[in-house]
């Protein structure tokens, strides 16, 4: 099926290949100011040290979000390469099964998240490249709330949860879990640690890596007991709520993909969604988030900072919190 979208932006759609590449070009009719760049090609290259190749030889000039913490120290030890960061939206999360027999128990899920220690993760993992979340919204959203329970690394309170939740410990083990990612590289070296961070609380985690396909795939339908993803873009404004969250969608009408419910939420949801004055609706996302982080539908994990690696001919580029590619309208290139 042809795809030929149309649209009123600096840019106009040239052409797309299916695992190979997008092109769009200048929109000469744009209401605004014209873009330097005559033409855009985005290159589809699933490869990490490939990309960061690409970069090298200059048959690439920009990769934005594309590196581990560990390449992006790398590059930036290349004097024909610059590495910009800044704070981003991006949101890392665990999500729960809530229609699990285990995961059910909001004492379980909770008791997860002390288990958890982001400290490590954060440090060794992303060389501190990201921000501790507390929220599915971002510090910069309009109507975030830092104000609603946390969880800090505590075994003690982990293990109590778990034994009132009729979990004892038999021969150091609890029960067993199975988390589902995704191939990144980044995402099951995290996993490996949370493997080890959850046996100190008696949780046998299981790990379970699949191809994006299919990962996804199982997401969309439940089939599992909890796994790691990331929001990108879409989370800065509190209207996603209802995607995510109200009992009203879960797949395939929305994103609630764990199935949480709770009455309570979902008046929120649809209040904050009708409600015009912007104070009433901060205090309503405000409540809402403080349910959300007691019933923990989600771990929170981390914001991620916005990684851009461009080389030297690229001038004019400015990141953004939500790492789009805005960037293109002011960009240009050095003969």
């Amino acid at each position: 099926m042809s795809v030929k979208p149309v649209g009123s932006g600096p840019f106009r759609f040239v052409s797309a290949a299916q695992d190979q590449d997008v092109v769009v070009a200048r929109n000469d009719d744009y209401w605004g100011e014209k873009p330097k760049l005559s033409s855009v090609r985005f290159l589809v290259v699933p490869d990490e040290t490939t990309r960061a190749l690409e970069l090298r030889k200059g048959s690439a000039d920009v990769a934005s979000n594309a590196f581990s913490a560990d390449v992006a120290a790398v590059l930036a030890e290349d004097k024909n390469l610059e590495v910009l960061r800044a704070p981003g939206t991006i949101y890392a999360y665990l999500a729960f099964n809530l229609r699990d027999p285990i995961l059910r128990d909001v004492r379980v899920r909770q008791a997860i998240a002390y288990a958890i220690d982001r400290g490590p993760l954060i440090e060794s993992l992303w060389r501190g490249q990201v921000l501790p979340a507390d929220s599915i919204l971002p510090p910069q959203s309009w109507a975030y709330s830092s104000n609603v329970p946390h969880y800090e690394h505590n075994l003690t309170t982990a293990g109590q949860l778990l034994d009132a939740a009729g979990y004892p410990l038999h021969n150091g083990v609890r029960f067993p879990l199975t988390m589902k990612t995704s191939t990144d590289a980044t995402t099951r070296l995290m996993a490996a640690v949370l493997q080890q961070q959850l046996a100190e609380a008696g949780i046998a985690l299981e790990i379970r890596s699949f191809e994006a396909a299919t990962f996804q795939a199982d997401v969309a339908k439940g089939a599992f007991q909890f796994y790691s993803l990331r929001w990108i873009g879409g989370n800065q404004d509190p209207d996603m709520f209802e995607a995510a969250f109200h009992s009203s969608k879960f797949p395939p009408n929305g994103a609630n993909r764990g199935h949480y419910s709770n009455p309570r939420a979902d008046r929120l949801i649809d209040e904050g969604r009708r409600t015009l004055d912007p104070e009433r609706r901060k205090a309503i996302y405000a409540e809402l988030q403080t349910i959300l982080a007691t019933d923990l539908p989600y771990v929170h994990l981390w914001y991620l900072d916005n990684v851009v690696v461009h080389t030297r001919r690229v001038h004019g580029l400015t990141l953004n919190p939500s790492g789009n590619y805005d960037f293109l309208e002011t960009v240009d290139l050095a003969p």
